[in-house]
């Protein structure tokens, strides 16, 4: 099995301001003539990690992680102002005229797999290929299963710890209820609301428990962004038109893609990454049998450096 490549760091960092006082972390690191790609990190809200640049060759790629509007290391940490889709693929756009990139591959998991597939429809000429993971289209119904009935069949005793903090008035609509906590002007209400929303993601992201993911989560910093834009975006379905990503998959019919998919994955369910197979005729997806949702379990870890190493033959 395929396994990370040894860490690196950066050969270059960039603050780059954008719209609404945003200003982004980007980095690059590899080779600064290799392949241009962008890794396009989950949450929405999560952030970029130091193995993340570790899925690439860095003799064959230049390797670009940024942190999206709002977390990880871009500021201000948590804000919701002009923070949608759009102004995401804006983003992209901006760093790609700021690093001098012509076309880019395009490499992400859960909500990175949405990003990435929203900014290939509006600018599939821009796109090399995509490596996606865990495929989240951000329908309703998807949004749904995880925060309302479905997850909660399967992980009942994390769910009864992710609704123990919400009045039983109020957990018909539990998206609404955090999203009044989330945004309130109670701090104590605020960490402890983002620290049960982020535990509920971290406790089930993999098909076996991993404490260090639900540590990783559960961490105040990477808690308050990832449960405030997170539910900032399902609150609005990620500022889509519904099935927009499966509606407008012909505009990337002709790009090459690997779509890699737990089978046990409870987070984004495998439904999605099929509908998004079948909409997508120069698609390859690959089931891992044994995984879950989270990017560094063993099968799904191979099946992305595969892809990877795949891409790097295909477009040397």
């Amino acid at each position: 099995m395929a396994d990370l490549y040894p860490s690196i760091r950066p050969y270059a960092t960039h603050t780059i301001k954008v719209g609404g006082g945003h200003r982004l972390y980007v980095e690059e690191s590899g080779s600064a003539d290799g392949i241009p790609v962008l890794f396009l990190h989950g949450g929405p809200g999560a952030g970029c990690e130091a193995y993340h640049r570790c899925f690439f060759d860095p003799c064959r790629y230049r390797i670009i992680l940024f942190d999206q509007r709002g977390c990880g290391r871009s500021q201000p940490h948590a804000d919701l102002t002009e923070n949608t889709t759009a102004h995401l693929i804006d983003d992209m756009e901006a760093i790609r005229g700021v690093l001098g990139v012509d076309r880019w591959l395009l490499f992400g998991g859960s909500w990175g797999s949405t990003l990435a597939l929203a900014y290939a429809e509006r600018y599939p000429e821009l796109v090399l290929g995509l490596i996606l993971r865990g495929i989240f289209l951000c329908r309703e119904h998807e949004i749904q299963w995880f925060y309302r009935q479905g997850a909660s069949r399967i992980f009942r005793d994390y769910w009864e710890d992710f609704i123990a903090l919400i009045p039983e008035g109020e957990r018909d609509n539990l998206l609404q209820a955090y999203h009044k906590r989330l945004t309130g002007s109670d701090e104590l209400a605020r960490m402890a609301a983002a620290k049960a929303w982020a535990a509920w993601e971290g406790r089930t992201a993999s098909l076996i428990a991993n404490d260090a993911i639900v540590k990783h989560f559960a961490a105040p910093h990477t808690a308050l962004s990832v449960a405030r834009i997170e539910c900032h975006y399902f609150m609005n379905n990620a500022f889509m038109r519904p099935n927009q990503l499966l509606e407008d998959a012909g505009r990337i019919a002709d790009i090459p893609g690997i779509i890699i998919q737990g089978r046990y994955d409870v987070i984004c369910p495998m439904e999605s990454a099929w509908a998004l197979h079948q909409a997508w005729p120069k698609s390859e997806l690959k089931i891992v049998p044994d995984a879950g949702h989270a990017a560094l379990e063993p099968g799904i870890l191979s099946a992305l450096v595969d892809a990877t190493d795949w891409f790097a033959d295909q477009l040397a």
